[in-house]
């Protein structure tokens, strides 16, 4: 993609955010985000065939570059963003979240959280399979591994959540504390 498809590309995403924290996905209609990306119909559709796949775009941009780094990271160890090596990949995602790049905080907790947390959640999963091993001494024996796999997900989920509608008081490292000490 050359520099003028990148901008045009941003444009959309950030008209499309805006909507979404004002309003239901369902709601918004494509003459709304052009408008306010200030780009013609067919330009939208050269980018985007529909909203729907605007969505799966905008959650690609905003999570996987979250969730690559570590899960392709088996032969170099590169970290989500820098930070200590020692910090725990849970931690890293933490302390991304707080930064809160790319508004990912206020998406997590708009209106249309269900839709981003559905992506997000994914990745999470996978990141939680990676590092299976630094909870399986915490697993009661009578459980199923992708009951356990699932319950570790869900927990960060829920801790995340619980996290972002306190307005992330507690610093990253504290609310990693707390979900370690949850599973």
């Amino acid at each position: 993609m050359d520099r003028r498809q990148r901008k045009t590309r941003e444009g959309i995403f950030k008209a499309f955010i805006f909507l979404l924290s004002k309003k239901n996905f369902k709601d918004i209609t494509v003459g709304e985000i052009i408008e306010i990306a200030d780009v013609g119909r067919a330009t939208f559709y050269a980018h985007f065939e529909t909203k729907d796949f605007l969505l799966k775009a905008l959650c690609a941009e905003l999570f996987d570059h979250i969730f690559e780094a570590e899960l392709k990271s088996d032969q170099m160890q590169t970290h989500i963003f820098h930070c200590d090596d020692n910090d725990s990949v849970f931690l890293h995602l933490f302390k991304h979240i707080k930064k809160n790049d790319n508004n990912i905080a206020r998406l997590l907790s708009s209106k249309n959280n269900e839709l981003f947390l559905e992506y997000f959640k994914s990745g999470v999963n996978a990141l939680v399979i990676k590092h299976k091993a630094d909870f399986q001494d915490k697993k009661p024996e009578i459980l199923p591994e992708n009951f356990w796999l699932h319950h570790i997900t869900t927990t960060f989920i829920g801790t995340l959540r619980w996290w972002i509608a306190n307005k992330m008081q507690q610093p990253p490292e504290l609310i990693t504390e707390f979900f370690l000490q949850s599973v």
